[in-house]
């Protein structure tokens, strides 16, 4: 460490004006975290020796700072959001066994997506947000996969499947739409790698491992411990909790489910037209939007780096010692130059968002570096736009004619390229995450009209998100209320992570429910029916599942810093109104519209290959014009599909009816 102090260089700018207060700069190491902690306990020993009050601020103690409260609020959202989801699959299993065992493989996939992590942290750099990203999105799909397909093994056991034939059938549905389910979610998240920072990257590579590990976790470790327990997974049934069976409940003529299908699916264009023009509505104040970065302002006042920071502020006239930097590479001696050095401080201090000016000059590089500290948090909006005036229009202006090169730097001018680079990128992002996620519905479903719908959905949702965000932080609507700080701009990062995070995470919902949907219809070839039978088979799951998400992110959203306030707020808004509005209104009401024509796969595009999920016992039957229906017994069937139906309808009869299993066959 080196520093130096008013006693040592007499420099008066280092003391204040009413010299009560005095700096001693410090240049800090590499690992200025580190070493942060060694200052704060030297400065605690001061404190307690002198009569005087010794505060640290600066870019190392409020990185420390942050991180230590991001870690904090870790913990709040693993706790809320385990506690929660305890309570929620009680509720949805009915048996504390069936509720424990989603929450055991959610925690096992954060556990070893963490140490594959640290393998990977060994050759590249990562971000200590990381962490977060793992412990909050690996708690989400590892417990919520693991949900869809106990869920279906369970199902499977009361349709009276023995037990590894009940693990078959739910491997053979529940688990492939997991897969695909995380497969979408990765293709989304890519999104977050090809962006080219390194916190985005961290983050996009964190979550990418963790939905992995989940997806692998619940095909191969939850079908092997559904092996060894097998009913042992109904034990310790709650009493009060009357759980209904799940294919009795698909087939009800009552309940909350039943009739919000009923209401949708007989006026789906209402539907359509009052669910969809809500979310445009929310949509609204997002382009009234205002982007930035919250900073230090963003983190609470008791932290010692906000202290030091609001101290310095008084004394000195400026927050941080962040000054916007502007180096100008000509001749030193130059007139020109001179005189354009003098007119750009004279533009500076013409504004108020600057407290004063300084240069170094270094003749033996015919470099002149000008220094102009700026008022209070360097990434504030007043900031930002007076560095943005800075480059627009001060630097132009004075050097007009004068043949130099001159840029600025600093830590506010970084944010601002940072945020130019997130505009540049987010078109190709978006562009990137939306063509791959058609192809990989196109394959999944067997159809183009699926996947159009369903990113017109997403979106849409998305879009209803941000304008929460923006109504809540920026406009102060309800933000007392939730206990969240009012801020003048929304992360400049926010909208494009969330975009990577949420429409991934909405099509496991979307492919969850379309491959009951799916299923049914393959039976049936009733389009409609199939509609109603897969909202009212997966409602219950689908409100448990989105529950336990909202849960975990609005365990994050408690915590103090501004930016996780957004960020869980947002995530956990957009996860409700996907799985309510989105799921249980816009999905029904749109594919009854559309009809049959909902499985249309032009002939064309008939090479693709048939991996889809949610496929009944009957064979795809093609139809004119390059729909694709399911009407078996309406069509000629191969007479091996009738053979197999044949001998699993006797399979069934024997084993209702039969307890002599050598019947079955």
């Amino acid at each position: 460490l080196s520093g130096v102090n008013y006693y040592m260089t007499g420099d008066e700018s280092l003391v204040s004006a009413d010299r009560h207060a005095t700096l001693i700069p410090i240049v800090m190491p590499d690992n200025g975290d580190e070493v942060v902690h060694q200052i704060y306990d030297i400065a605690d020993e001061a404190s307690v020796s002198s009569s005087f009050e010794v505060l640290v601020t600066g870019e190392s103690s409020f990185a420390a700072d942050s991180i230590a409260l991001a870690d904090e609020t870790m913990h709040t959202g693993e706790g809320i959001g385990i506690s929660v989801a305890l309570v929620i699959l009680t509720l949805v299993f009915g048996a504390i066994a069936a509720a424990l065992l989603p929450v055991v493989l959610g925690i096992v996939s954060v556990v070893a997506a963490l140490g594959v992590t640290a393998l990977i942290g060994q050759t590249m750099e990562l971000s200590f947000f990381i962490t977060n990203m793992i412990t909050m999105m690996g708690l989400a799909v590892g417990i919520d996969y693991s949900l869809f397909i106990l869920s279906r093994y369970r199902e499977e056991r009361e349709n009276g499947l023995e037990k590894v034939d009940a693990i078959a059938a739910a491997g053979a549905t529940a688990s492939r739409a997991v897969l695909f389910s995380g497969m979408t979610v990765v293709l989304a998240l890519c999104g977050l790698v090809i962006f080219p920072l390194s916190i985005f990257k961290s983050a996009g590579i964190g979550a990418i491992l963790v939905v992995v590990v989940a997806v692998v976790a619940s095909m191969t470790l939850l079908p092997a411990i559904i092996g060894l327990l097998g009913d042992k997974v109904n034990r310790f049934r709650i009493p009060l909790i009357q759980r209904r069976k799940t294919q009795k409940s698909a087939e009800a003529t009552g309940g909350f489910w039943v009739r919000t299908t009923s209401i949708v699916t007989r006026r789906p264009i209402v539907s359509l037209i009052i669910a969809g023009g809500l979310l445009a509505a929310l949509v609204v104040p997002y382009f009234g939007s205002e982007m930035g970065m919250s900073g230090i302002s963003g983190i609470p006042d008791d932290l010692r780096s906000k202290q030091g920071f609001i101290a310095l502020q008084e004394e000195f006239g400026y927050g941080m010692d962040e000054p916007a930097i502007v180096v100008i590479n000509g001749p030193t001696d130059s007139d020109g130059v001179h005189a354009s050095i003098v007119d750009l401080e004279a533009s500076i201090a013409s504004n108020p968002a600057f407290v004063s000016t300084s240069v170094d000059v270094h003749p033996d590089k015919d470099l002149s570096v000008l220094y102009a500290m700026l008022v209070g948090d360097p990434l504030s909006k007043q900031s930002m736009d007076a560095v943005t005036q800075l480059r627009s229009d001060y630097i132009p202006q004075a050097f007009e004619n004068v043949p130099v090169e001159v840029l600025t730097t600093g830590y506010t001018a970084g944010i601002l390229d940072f945020n130019q680079t997130t505009d540049t990128y987010t078109p190709i992002v978006f562009g990137f995450v939306l063509a791959l996620s058609f192809v990989l519905l196109t394959v999944a479903f067997r159809s183009i009209v699926i996947p159009a719908t369903s990113i017109l959905m997403n979106l849409l949702s998305v879009g209803a998100a941000y304008g929460l965000i923006v109504l809540v932080f920026q406009k102060g609507i309800g933000a007392s209320l939730f206990g969240f700080q009012q801020v003048d701009v929304i992360e400049s990062w926010l909208p494009l992570f969330l975009f990577a995070i949420l429409f991934g995470l909405s099509m496991d919902y979307h492919v969850f429910l379309l491959s009951r949907i799916r299923e049914r219809f393959n039976q049936t070839g009733d389009n409609k029916e199939a509609v109603s039978f897969g909202l009212r088979s997966t409602g219950r799951l689908i409100t448990g599942a989105a529950l336990i998400m909202v849960a975990v992110f609005g365990g994050f959203a408690l915590g103090d810093m501004v930016m996780f306030q957004q960020m869980g707020f947002g995530l956990a808004v957009a996860v409700l109104m996907d799985a309510t509005i989105v799921r249980s209104i816009l999905v029904p009401a749109t594919m009854s519209i559309i009809g049959n024509r909902n499985w249309y796969l032009p002939k064309w595009l008939a090479w693709i290959p048939n991996v889809s999920i949610g496929e009944g016992s009957q064979e795809e039957v093609p139809v004119a014009g390059g729909e694709e229906l399911r009407q078996p017994f309406e069509q000629p069937v191969p007479a091996t599909v009738l053979v197999y139906v044949q001998e699993d309808q006797l399979q069934r009869h024997h084993r209702d009816e039969d307890s002599d299993k050598e019947l079955r066959y």
